[in-house]
């Protein structure tokens, strides 16, 4: 059996106006962690994570994997969403994950296109994902915040922040559509493949769902996602035998707060969710 990451860390968002400041430092610090504890680790930092290159880093990471071998998979930067194309979200939008590249030329790497990549490995292949990034229905403009401001910033990317106008949602009457309403109940594939596959789990720092935000944050004089932090931080302490149900208590034990009202979600069948920690 071997242990396999890839972690995705991206800050800087090209043409988009919505820089981050901690998603670089998260995958450095998952890949410490996640070295420490055995597994062979690629990292794809800032410019090296392009859609194109994700994609082929995703899937290379699979491919290589056997049955019995364990595969972790963090991605920390924007999340967003965007017309679905092929008809199968009752919402009208695909849940989506912003490359390096977004705005251009490489596109956002939608929920059916990492439905696709997951499914294609072999069977005994167990997989954790762990996302810290959110998703909203909104698509206004946000505006930029100042580089080393305290407040938390959510990691969501409008979508007029990197589609073209001529691709943006519209109402019957031809005008851009400043609000969608997502479904507050939808399972997004995000979701649903996780589901179908036996052992795998997916971790993130928001629930899925309209004002439902994961935070870029600034702890301890240093920039983090405030899930990455708290994740990292309970698995320091947590027993030798915790399960992931475990890791998953700790983590709510410091999320939702004042600072960052949110809720860090766990998915997965009852054998994964005991299943030991990154064992």
């Amino acid at each position: 059996m071997s242990k396999k990451a890839l972690c995705i860390g991206i800050n800087n968002y090209p043409g988009t106006h919505m820089d981050l400041s901690g998603c670089v430092n998260d995958a450095n610090d998952w890949a410490a962690a996640l070295s420490e504890r055995g597994y062979s680790v690629t990292k794809l930092l800032d410019t090296q994570a392009t859609k194109a290159a994700m994609v082929a880093a995703m899937n290379g990471l699979l491919a290589s994997a056997a049955a019995g071998d364990d595969v972790v998979i963090s991605f920390s930067g924007h999340g967003t969403y965007q017309p679905d194309s092929d008809g199968d979200e009752i919402d009208g939008l695909d849940e989506a994950l912003c490359p390096h590249d977004i705005q251009t030329g490489g596109g956002a790497l939608t929920d059916d296109e990492i439905r696709v990549i997951f499914a294609n490995r072999k069977l005994g292949v167990k997989l954790l994902f762990i996302a810290d990034s959110c998703h909203s229905g909104t698509v206004n403009r946000a505006a930029p915040s100042e580089p080393e401001a305290d407040a938390p910033r959510p990691r969501f990317m409008p979508m007029g922040n990197w589609m073209p106008a001529d691709q943006l949602p519209r109402t019957r009457a031809g005008n851009l559509m400043t609000q969608i309403a997502v479904q507050p109940n939808r399972v997004s594939p995000f979701v649903s493949v996780m589901l179908k596959q036996q052992g795998d789990l997916l971790l993130s720092g928001c629930k899925e769902g309209p004002n439902n935000y994961s935070y870029d944050a600034k702890i301890g004089g240093r920039f983090n996602g405030a899930f990455t932090y708290y994740a990292l931080k309970t698995l320091k302490t947590l027993p030798a035998n915790a399960s992931y149900a475990d890791w998953h208590a700790a983590i709510c034990g410091y999320l939702p707060s004042s600072s960052y009202p949110q809720s860090p979600q766990i998915v997965g069948n009852s054998a994964a969710r005991k299943r030991k920690v990154l064992a």
